[in-house]
């Protein structure tokens, strides 16, 4: 792949209500593709996020839910927009309704909004809670999101988050190395990254593909997860610390 929008037109990720999930660069995910697009876009979140990073170059609206419409519209039209709700902390904003997510992303013609739409406490891996993912109903794609820098790794709190469900989905115990099978079962699992799928189209991402080491577990993992689901079409492996090159390889059946 030679060009940033590569990427945004590999994952078809240029139009709609995008949602990010899972573990390991959601975030700069969206972010890569937010700036990648040509049209006016947004980005929103339904669960807890950083601040939005003021390299985004985006105008940026942060109030009540009631009052977020407003404030988005009064943002620059020519501009792609950041925006969330209050937190009392100071680092954090807190999560849009998915409902008005749907709203503004309708009501402000928006080409494209990028959601982040569950948490991951800066873990590489993770499986979904009973209350995850939290996605809007006309959600038109999910980025279902893993670190290749977890795979050889033992399960435990530096690397995982909600490790009791990555247990139940992948067959793990704790310290023990996560293998490119219980990475492709994550992936696969409906009770995994495909949680609360049934009604979106969902594309595996494994992130943070840094060298040749973990592209080659990255790629038996994305192996593993095609077998296992039929329903998967494909497995996007990226190192987006390539900003102009991120894509690594597209594994298929």
């Amino acid at each position: 792949m030679s060009n940033r929008e590569s990427l945004l037109d590999l994952l078809d990720a240029r139009a709609g209500i995008v949602c990010a999930v899972g573990a390991g660069g959601k975030k700069s995910l969206l972010q890569h593709l937010a700036k990648s697009h040509p049209g006016r876009v947004a980005i929103s979140c339904t669960v807890v996020t950083p601040h939005f990073p003021a390299t985004l170059g985006f105008g940026v609206a942060i109030e009540p839910a009631e009052r977020l419409p407003a404030a988005v519209a009064a943002l620059d039209r020519a501009a792609g927009v950041a925006y969330a709700c209050p937190s009392d902390k100071d680092d954090r904003h807190t999560g849009v309704p998915p409902a008005l997510i749907e709203h503004i992303h309708r009501e402000q013609a928006f080409a494209a909004t990028y959601v982040k739409a569950d948490g991951a406490r800066m873990r590489w891996i993770k499986a979904p809670d009973d209350d995850e993912q939290v996605v809007p109903d006309s959600c038109s794609l999910v980025l279902a999101i893993v670190s290749a820098r977890a795979l050889g790794e033992p399960l435990g709190p530096r690397v995982a988050h909600r490790m009791n469900r990555l247990q139940a989905v992948t067959g793990l115990a704790m310290n023990e190395p996560i293998l490119p099978l219980h990475v492709g079962r994550l992936i696969a699992s409906p009770a995994g990254l495909q949680k609360g799928s049934e009604s979106h189209r969902v594309l595996p991402v494994i992130n943070m593909v840094d060298d040749g080491r973990r592209e080659a577990l990255a790629r038996e993992a994305a192996a593993i997860a095609l077998d296992l689901n039929p329903r998967i079409e494909q497995v996007v492996l990226t190192c987006l610390q390539r900003t102009d090159d991120p894509v690594v390889a597209v594994v298929r059946r």
